[in-house]
């Protein structure tokens, strides 16, 4: 005998609702697992092509030696002045302007269902050095001996250097050779000038093409006193970030355009310190990013799943209540169990075919499941078409929430709102003390 049968009947479905929370791990856990997998392909794509990509640069290299005087005595006491040249040292010069006129396009590449988007990038560099007097250093001009410069460019992956460009500096070409020049660091390319003469300014013209391959992500260090960049892509779907934002941007279905403009003045720090060596400097990035990633759709979608276990049990269990039924917990198990398979079947699909497409066919495979199982169980076609609509509307509602990232919070609240406003409106009336009466005083 239940004394509490309407007590009962909740707590198990409570009961039934916590249970169906392994299911529903157990799917979010695998999404993770196929994400992790992604990222792997990813990274052995990034391994064997290249990986995003930071264009630093470029830099003026300027070697020297110093003249230094040392006095010593000899053995007899005299003092001896001796002429040692010290180094070489080096300074590092920012260029003055530059400017960056840029293209890219994107391709996909496949390994497996897994997929990796690289860029071409195909950019004209420009911009001119301006090597003041003595090179920038407080050192007399008679101690100073010029020993050579060097053009160096920085890029993080250089094996995404997809051309052989050729510097042009004051109409005299020249050829890069592969690897940075000391103090620089990293990955990049250089081309050996000849020595400045230090007792005169010099402006240094320069010009040269680049075209960079990478993946997802291209930054840019503003290393220039007035640094300036426009980008055009067919790929529409960028994301800009980094430390400066497009002065004017312009994104739509056909690609986007995009101009950075970064004075010194702008940075926090310059781009040459005290000593010659480069400092970091912020850097401004545009990624290309994949419009719909499947693995966090899904997963986001996964962290809803309890609030769908949670509203369906609610309106299976108000049909049970008002029109005087007699539902199984089984039953309640095996629509909860129907609910958790739309998840799986979402990412098992997504992998094949748009994610929209695998939505909507997962979506009407499960509503139309619980709809013939509520037909049967209900012994009514009717609330079963009711029941299946319901459903059918709270997917769409989902996939709202999932496109709209900004709107989650007030979306899932509005729908808990209308929920618990349901429940309170049909049951406003509802004696609940006789249905919690003991199942044998009600038989009498």
């Amino acid at each position: 005998m239940n004394r509490f049968p309407l007590l009962s009947k909740t707590l198990m479905i409570g009961l039934l609702a916590l249970l169906l929370l392994i299911p529903l791990g157990m799917i979010e856990s695998k999404i993770g697992e196929r994400h992790n997998l992604q990222a792997n392909v990813q990274q052995d794509i990034a391994r064997s092509a290249s990986g995003p990509q930071t264009l630093s640069g470029p830099f003026l290299v300027i070697s020297y030696k110093v003249r230094e005087r040392q006095t010593y005595k000899d053995e007899k006491g005299v003092e001896h002045v001796r002429i040692c040249e010290c180094g070489p040292y080096e300074t590092v010069i920012a260029p003055h302007s530059l400017k960056i006129d840029s293209n890219a396009d994107v391709e996909t590449r496949n390994r497996g269902i897994y997929q990796a988007r690289l860029f071409n990038l195909h950019s004209v560099i420009t911009g001119d050095f301006v090597v003041p007097e003595r090179f920038g250093t407080d050192i007399p001009l008679t101690d100073m001996i010029p020993v050579g410069a060097s053009f160096v460019m920085n890029v993080s992956d250089s094996r995404g250097i997809s051309n052989a460009p050729q510097l042009t500096i004051n109409g005299k070409q020249h050829e890069f050779e592969a690897g940075s020049i000391k103090p620089l660091t990293g990955n990049g390319v250089h081309v050996q000038l000849e020595s400045l003469a230090p007792d005169q300014t010099h402006t240094l013209r320069f010009n040269f093409p680049l075209d960079l391959q990478g993946m997802t992500t291209l930054s840019v260090s503003p290393t220039g006193n007035n640094t300036e960049m426009s980008l055009k892509s067919t790929w529409p779907h960028p994301s800009f970030g980094g430390s400066f934002l497009p002065r004017t941007r312009n994104v739509d279905n056909k690609g986007f355009t995009a101009q950075w403009l970064v004075t010194n003045l702008a940075r926090n720090g310059s781009a040459v310190a005290e000593t010659g060596h480069p400092v970091a400097s912020e850097n401004f990035s545009v990624d290309f990013i994949d419009p719909v990633d499947v693995y966090l759709l899904s997963e986001r979608a996964v962290k809803y799943g309890v609030m769908f276990v949670v509203l369906v049990f609610t309106a299976f269990f108000m049909f049970e209540v008002l029109k005087s039924l007699r539902i199984h917990p089984m039953q309640y198990l095996l629509v909860g169990l129907a609910m958790a398979m739309f998840f799986l079947l979402i990412i098992s699909l997504s992998e094949h075919i748009p994610f929209l497409t695998s939505y909507v066919i997962s979506g009407a495979a499960c509503v139309a499941l619980i709809g013939i199982y509520m037909a049967g169980v209900l012994k009514n076609r009717k609330p079963a078409l009711v029941f299946s609509g319901g459903i059918a509307m709270l997917y769409a509602v989902l996939f709202g929430v999932l496109k709209s990232e900004d709107n989650a919070l007030l979306m899932g609240s509005l729908i808990m709102f209308a929920a618990l406003a349901a429940v309170m409106v049909l049951t406003r009336r509802m004696d609940w003390y006789r249905l919690n009466q003991p199942e044998t005083t009600a038989r009498a």
